[in-house]
């Protein structure tokens, strides 16, 4: 492409060179002053033609109407077909996912599970759309397809989700949030770790089917939340409870009905979960369920009400909408 490139420019100042010289030839004086002779090759090349230029010499005319405008065009049109060709190029590049992304502190998607990571990946733009911070969201796959969402992410094929060059190309070291989710329990467990040993200082998260694979990978790296298959879990418990699956399913759908954040606590002092569960309810119409003090390892669940929270605390609550902007100074 670059040689292709390389010899349109030579041809094109060729081109305007031996018309130059054939104008002055034929002693075409008032088409070769500076700004009016390149204004007046670009009119004609284009076959525009506003007629404001034009030759007055007999000679002048057959030499722009068998070498300028038949070379001009057809240069003109060459270049123009190139110009098109390298921008639809470079947009086939992104939807092939053969581009390198220049993301910073955004979320990276790596693997692919046809609806359930569409699922995934539309449940994060919303709710980004709703959150006070603006994120970026990027799919790393290996599998043979096309960017699914060309205008809202970020996409990134490679051979191997273990390899430096290609994976930079996902800025994976430039991530906040990294999600593994393979349909091969083995290809996600070597993904974290890889992510793990990359980029430390994200927040990975790593689906498994089966549970004792997440609990070896949290032995070897204590930074990654691995989250294992809860259907069985599931089938049993609305067993015994009706309902129990689209309550779950409620909770973590952000486009209908209540929803289940987390926020931190960002006051500067300790308040006792009394104080928390009222002003939550009576003022934002939100109900906390959980808190944690040590990381998301270690939450309590239906915490006792005379129970002290401290500043740093994670607070886990119900509600239709994020909460945003929360006054502190209240409690």
């Amino acid at each position: 492409m670059d040689l292709r490139w390389y010899s349109i420019v030579l041809a094109i100042v060729f081109y305007v060179v031996m018309s130059w010289g054939l104008l002055q030839l034929a002693g075409e004086q008032a088409l070769l002053t500076g700004a009016d002779f390149i204004y007046w090759m670009i009119v004609t090349a284009s076959t525009v033609g506003y007629g404001d230029f034009s030759p007055t010499t007999a000679a002048g005319k057959y030499i722009v109407s068998l070498f300028v405008i038949p070379f001009g065009l057809g240069l003109f049109g060459l270049a123009v077909g190139r110009l098109a060709a390298f921008v639809s190029f470079q947009w086939r590049k992104g939807l092939k996912g053969l581009k390198t992304l220049d993301y910073t502190g955004h979320i990276l998607i790596i693997g692919w599970n046809n609806e359930r990571t569409l699922q995934l990946i539309r449940l994060l733009l919303r709710e980004i759309e709703y959150h006070h911070e603006t994120q970026r969201v990027a799919l790393c796959v290996k599998a043979d397809i096309e960017n699914p969402l060309p205008d809202e992410i970020g996409f990134i094929r490679v051979n191997s989700f273990n390899n430096d060059e290609q994976m930079s190309r996902a800025a994976l070291k430039q991530a906040s949030c990294i999600i593994i989710d393979n349909p091969e329990d083995d290809l996600s467990m070597t993904t974290a770790l890889y992510c793990s040993d990359q980029n430390p200082d994200a927040h990975i998260i790593a689906y498994f089917k089966e549970e004792s694979l997440g609990k070896l990978l949290k032995a070897h790296c204590p930074n990654v939340e691995c989250m294992p298959s809860v259907a069985i879990e599931m089938l049993a418990k609305s067993a015994m409870d009706p309902g129990s699956s689209a309550l779950h399913h409620q909770l973590l759908d952000v486009h209908s009905g209540m929803t289940q954040y987390s926020m931190p606590f960002g006051a500067d002092k300790t308040v006792t979960v009394r104080d928390l569960f009222l002003k939550l309810k009576e003022e934002y119409a939100a109900t906390l369920i959980g808190v944690s003090s040590q990381g998301y390892d270690a939450i309590e669940l239906n915490p006792a009400l005379d129970q002290s929270v401290a500043p740093g605390s994670t607070l886990y609550y119900i509600a239709d909408e994020r909460i945003n902007q929360l006054n502190w100074d209240t409690f």
